[in-house]
């Protein structure tokens, strides 16, 4: 009998437990929805800082009792790589109004929602959000009042934690990042951070960041979206025969075009932040078992050493910080906006880097024969790529040698050779020959400029005035010579044909200068002048690379690659000039 009165009173005092809980319960529900009535809601929907208290008083986030006077001084303070992340929304938003401009520019967005009783801060930039990718997370984030619900079922319910002792242990076993991290967040790519500065970054690149009211740290989710065009053929690259896809202006794109063509695990894509302003992303491609590891080390070092506050003009801007060139004409890297020309290049032992916001990708070590040599050459039979190559040589000759020679052989005729006598104007024009291919070769750049900066549609008109009745009219007038206006056309088409467009340039220069030489001190001067060419390019470097090899130093082999367009199965091993790690290109199984 004692023991059974033992048995019920010890039932009784487990009911009595358990009414208590529930009673608790209840409370905190009554609570919570209580406080849900006080939390007041501007305009935009954000829940607002300030609160009635029980007194019926107005409690803000910024007084002493709401905030966390450590975490005031860290996150109001100068933002640095250190910078936590601060518990108190009031502090928090101080913090980025000061940082990011919120509240002062109307793209930086900082939305406040309630999830499972759970204040949640949404941070992002409005241009880069992703609208269906967020509106799918918020989505998912409603059920957090039901997960809430059926985590404290479990902690109250029969067969729940039993003592309050343990009910307060599971409660802070509950982590509110992890839940939302792993449980609410339905997207890929999400990350957590505890760095203010980090989650800013985050969202400037086009990130969303979510904070959470009393938590340390922030959950990053990586939806965003650019303005963005679709991928079509280069201008200045066009083929015959091939893909018509080309880079465009975002990084993520034109990474997986080369992606797409090299499957290989071991391509590497590294990405690091450029300038301390625009943060420009910049990454760096190679293939780890092919590429020479001293000439990465090399590129991220330079890469590494640039402190400048920004790169506006990409790739360009970058590669004048991390080549020395200084005022040398001609270009130390070659550029391409195709994949296929790129993953051409990696599968030969170079680095490739993209630049975000420029469509142009910069591919090192570059050679002088790296800029004459054009993808349409490999889209035909070795015997016709190795014709159209050659005649693409001739062009290029002839856009840097044919006026100083023409006009050498006219102001001295003993230089004329038998049965060329027909060489030079019948008649002398009313300005000299020098100043005719000066003005003549200046009205060809500015008809260059011009047809860039006029529409597509006045582009033929411009031409037709600018070709035939300017031309016309100043050969008709005796301005002009009608051979200075033949030889000087058959030098711009040569310039026109050279497939690098920064070759041509500076071929363009490199014949004025010529040019000047043999008006000046005749066949002395031009010949000084040709080998000062020679021997100037022969001196420059390429990131250790001699610039006009295979010629200096020679290598027949090479130079024979680059004189006739090999068939595919013969290129058995990949070019010496770039040390690659493995040589072979036929690997045997």
């Amino acid at each position: 009998m004692v023991k059974y009165r033992g048995i019920r009173k010890a039932k009784l005092i487990r009911g009595s437990r358990r009414e208590e809980r529930e009673e608790s319960a209840k409370e905190e529900n009554m609570a919570g929805e209580e406080q849900m009535e006080k939390l007041e809601i501007d305009e935009n929907g954000n829940i607002l800082d300030t609160v009635k208290d029980s007194d019926g008083g107005e409690q803000g986030a910024g007084t002493p009792s709401a905030r966390e006077p450590e975490a005031d001084a860290a996150a109001v303070g100068k933002l640095t790589p250190e910078t936590g992340i601060s518990r108190d929304f009031g502090v928090l938003k101080e913090a980025l109004e000061e940082a990011v401009g919120l509240y002062s520019s109307f793209d930086v967005i900082f939305r406040e929602m309630v999830f499972g009783g759970q204040k949640t801060g949404i941070f992002y930039y409005n241009g880069f959000a992703k609208d269906f990718v967020l509106t799918s997370i918020l989505e998912r984030l409603s059920y957090a009042d039901q997960i809430h619900r059926e985590e404290r079922g479990l902690r109250d319910g029969p067969g729940g934690y039993g003592e309050p002792g343990e009910q307060e242990n599971a409660e802070a076993k509950l982590d509110v990042i992890r839940l939302f991290d792993e449980a609410l967040i339905p997207h890929i790519q999400v990350k957590k951070t505890d760095k203010l500065k980090e989650a800013i970054d985050n969202v400037a690149m086009g990130g969303t960041a979510f904070f959470f009211e009393g938590q340390k740290e922030a959950v990053l989710v990586d939806a965003k979206s650019f303005p963005v065009r679709t991928t079509q053929e280069p201008d200045l690259e066009r083929v015959v025969r091939g893909s018509r896809d080309g880079f465009v202006e975002t990084l993520l794109t034109n990474v997986t075009l080369v992606r797409r063509r090299i499957r290989d695990p071991k391509l590497k894509l590294e990405i690091t932040q450029v300038g301390t302003r625009t943060q420009s992303d910049v990454c760096i491609a190679y293939i780890d078992d092919i590429c020479d590891g001293q000439l990465v080390k090399d590129v991220k070092a330079k890469i590494k050493e640039v402190k400048v506050d920004g790169l506006p003009l990409a790739e360009k801007q970058l590669e004048e910080a991390i080549v020395s060139k200084r005022w040398n004409p001609y270009p130390m890297v070659r550029y391409s906006e195709r994949p296929d020309v790129v993953a051409a290049h990696l599968l030969e032992g170079h680095v490739v880097l993209f630049v975000d916001t420029s469509p142009s990708v910069m591919i090192l070590p570059a050679t002088f024969f790296h800029h004459v040599q054009h993808a349409e050459e490999y889209r035909q039979t070795p015997a016709v790529g190795t014709y159209l190559r050659w005649v693409r040589f001739i062009g290029m000759a002839m856009s840097l040698f044919l006026l100083p020679l023409w006009f050498l052989i006219v102001t001295s005729p003993e230089l004329k050779p038998a049965g060329l006598e027909f060489i030079g104007p019948q008649k002398v024009g009313k300005i000299p020959l020098l100043g005719q291919f000066l003005i003549a070769e200046l009205g060809t750049d500015l008809m260059r400029m011009a047809a860039v900066h006029t529409p597509a549609p006045l582009a033929i008109a411009m031409g037709l005035v600018a070709g035939i009745l300017i031309g016309d009219v100043a050969v008709k007038t005796g301005l002009f010579v009608n051979e200075v206006i033949l030889y000087l056309s058959a030098a711009a088409i040569g310039t026109f044909a050279t497939p690098s467009y920064e070759l041509s340039l500076a071929n363009r220069l490199a014949r004025l200068g010529l040019l000047l030489a043999a008006a000046f001190f005749k066949v002395p001067g031009f010949v000084l002048a040709s080998t000062f060419l020679i021997v100037y390019l022969a001196l420059q470097r390429s990131y250790n690379s001699p610039y006009l090899w295979p010629f200096i130093p020679f290598n027949a082999r090479a130079l024979y690659g680059v004189m006739v367009r090999r068939p595919f199965m013969s290129m058995r091993h990949r070019m010496s000039l770039t040390k690659p790690q493995d040589g072979t290109r036929q690997p045997q199984s």
